[in-house]
């Protein structure tokens, strides 16, 4: 079966991109919805109801039988959610915060389709170890405005600051989309198989990933 138009539900450029990979028709449709955190709620709980949200913000947006994607990105440090700084000083606060340890970050991904009440769900939680950057490295990152816009402050791509020292995960999903994540989601869903989403996705980040056939194969790795 092929996959029907997609609905994305997301501004954000990285996941405009990573989706684009999949050579998939789609259009966006951000949704703008409330990301408090609700007292006692877990990252992973986090992530899972905004995605759910975002995607019942959008489904008014999808074609007969389309599908809508949402997907929500957060960092943790322990129990406590590091959503997009409020301003420079919140995003100093945060990478001081995060040198030289290792956090969570968490995606879910949502797949609805309005016309049928059908949703699935996947959820990306994967360890990143930060490297002990320097006052100077931080305030020139910081410099940027790249951190404004991202969970925890920072970007795993970003080519000047490189803030990540140690990753064996699903380098997508830290970026705000796990690629392969979906790949499954879409399978599950019986829309076939795209057997060359992985490689893409390797391709263009330049990464050799060791998980993806876990995932593919249905294990719950990130």
């Amino acid at each position: 079966m092929n996959v029907p138009e997609i609905v994305l539900a997301s501004n954000s450029p990285r996941r405009r991109e990573i989706l684009s990979w999949t050579g998939l028709a789609f259009t966006t449709h951000p949704a703008d919805v409330d990301e408090t955190p609700k007292d006692g709620e877990s990252p992973e709980d986090y992530v899972r109801r905004l995605a759910e949200n975002k995607a019942h913000v959008s489904s008014g947006f999808a074609p007969f039988n389309g599908l809508v994607l949402a997907a929500d990105t957060t960092v943790s440090d322990e129990l406590d959610i590091l959503g997009k700084p409020n301003d420079i000083e919140d995003a100093r606060k945060m990478l001081l915060r995060l040198r030289g340890r290792t956090h969570q970050v968490h995606t879910a991904i949502v797949v609805y389709i309005p016309s049928k009440g059908i949703t699935e769900r996947a959820l990306c939680s994967t360890a990143v170890r930060m490297r002990k950057y320097s006052d100077g490295e931080l305030q020139a990152y910081l410099d940027t405005g790249d951190s404004m816009d991202k969970a925890g402050a920072y970007a795993i791509q970003h080519s000047e600051f490189r803030p990540v020292v140690k990753f064996s995960g699903c380098f997508a999903s830290v970026m705000g989309f796990p690629l392969c994540h979906f790949e499954r989601t879409l399978r599950r869903m019986g829309y076939g198989e795209r057997k060359e989403i992985p490689y893409r996705c390797q391709d263009q980040l330049s990464y050799s990933c060791p998980i993806y056939k876990h995932v593919l194969n249905g294990e719950e790795v990130g």
